[in-house]
């Protein structure tokens, strides 16, 4: 698929700057000595590739509303990387993930680190806290760089609630998935599933993803709070398609395209609308086949490759695709209506949307 916008010297710059910002806090923790390495390493691995996505939401919002491209735009759109490394960090703690980008997570690294050196006490609790530590330090690097961008007072003054707001919600969409997994199905009807996983894509994903992103360079740019309203709605919806294609990807995706293994969102018992339109469709004797085996760590490849039959045979796969091309829709529609965009900037929104939604990637 060609798009009119090219990301690739853009991804170059977000890595630079983010390599710098690693070195910088290399130095911030060098008193602590060289056993602090590893966890840097981890931070480092992590953040080696990636679509960055979100820094170019933050990025094109602030250019598409009048803002310059500056060294301190891409610091503050570099902000978005390491905050979203920091989710990634403790969301494959929580759902015990082994792979990402095609590499072992972190707290598997650790994990290994700790028993190739034969330490003392449990090597997967060492690596986990680990990983943890990890997650927060990036937290609190996304904060010193929004912080230090180099926006001006009133810049910052707009953009910073956005950004504030960012990082509260995530968290509580984090806890919504959770919360989720444990608390079961059983006594919703399909409805109410679909519902709540939607709610789970809001607020774990499509927010911060693209939406959040989106305002906070938008905002900071003065982008008026009417016109930020259909931005918004145009993030939001975008943020819903690009989770819901990622869902798609988390159980029928490649690999190599992914860097995850194969059905792992199986594996780990994501209760996502493509689970909850199987489960709403399905036969019976289908649903408890898949309902018993959901969120098994083992489950083999013959029964990955049922538990796909069972989802693609109930029609659940055709379903989320339309419910994807109802959000890209409803995400072209709000961007046409927003008005106050400079030409290139809308421009680079529109392919945004075939990037951030292609079945590819």
């Amino acid at each position: 698929m060609s798009h009119s916008l090219d990301l690739t010297s853009f991804r170059q710059r977000v890595q630079d700057e983010i390599d710098a910002e690693l070195a910088h806090q290399r130095q911030g923790l060098a008193a602590l000595g060289a056993d602090i390495d590893p966890l840097v390493d981890a931070i480092a691995s992590l953040l080696r590739d990636g679509k960055r996505l979100r820094a170019a939401f933050c990025s094109y919002g602030y250019t598409a509303a009048g803002g310059m491209n500056t060294d301190a735009a891409l610091r503050a759109a570099t902000a978005m990387e390491m905050f979203q490394a920091a989710a990634l960090l403790h969301d494959d703690v929580m759902d015990d993930s082994r792979m990402r980008r095609g590499r072992p997570t972190a707290h598997e690294v650790l994990a290994a680190t700790h028993r190739d050196l034969d330490w003392s006490g449990d090597a997967d609790r060492f690596g986990v806290a680990g990983a943890i530590l990890a997650g927060n330090l990036c937290l609190v690097w996304s904060d010193e760089m929004m912080a230090t961008s180099g926006w001006d007072p009133e810049e910052m003054e707009r953009a910073r609630p956005v950004f504030d707001t960012m990082r509260s919600q995530l968290m509580g969409g984090q806890f919504l998935d959770v919360l989720e997994s444990v608390r079961g199905w059983d006594h919703l009807d399909a409805a109410q599933r679909i519902d709540g996983a939607r709610a789970v894509i809001k607020y774990k994903s499509a927010q911060y993803s693209v939406e959040q992103p989106l305002l906070i360079g938008a905002r900071a740019a003065g982008l008026p709070a009417e016109q930020a309203a259909h931005l918004s709605r145009y993030g939001l919806a975008l943020g819903e398609a690009f989770q819901m294609r990622d869902d798609l990807l988390g159980v029928f995706g490649d690999p190599a395209a992914t860097g995850k293994p194969a059905g792992d969102d199986l594996r780990e018992g994501k209760r996502t609308v493509l689970v909850a339109l199987t489960l709403r469709d399905c036969t019976s004797a289908q649903a408890d086949i898949l309902t018993s085996r959901l969120g098994t760590p083992d489950l083999d490849d013959a029964a990955i490759d049922e538990l796909r039959s069972i989802i693609s045979g109930s029609g659940a796969t055709q379903r989320l695709e339309e419910m994807i091309q109802e959000d890209t829709n409803t995400a072209r529609a709000e961007l046409e209506a927003t008005s106050g965009l400079s030409g290139e900037g809308r421009q680079a929104l529109e392919a945004l949307i075939d990037l951030a939604t292609a079945r590819e990637t």
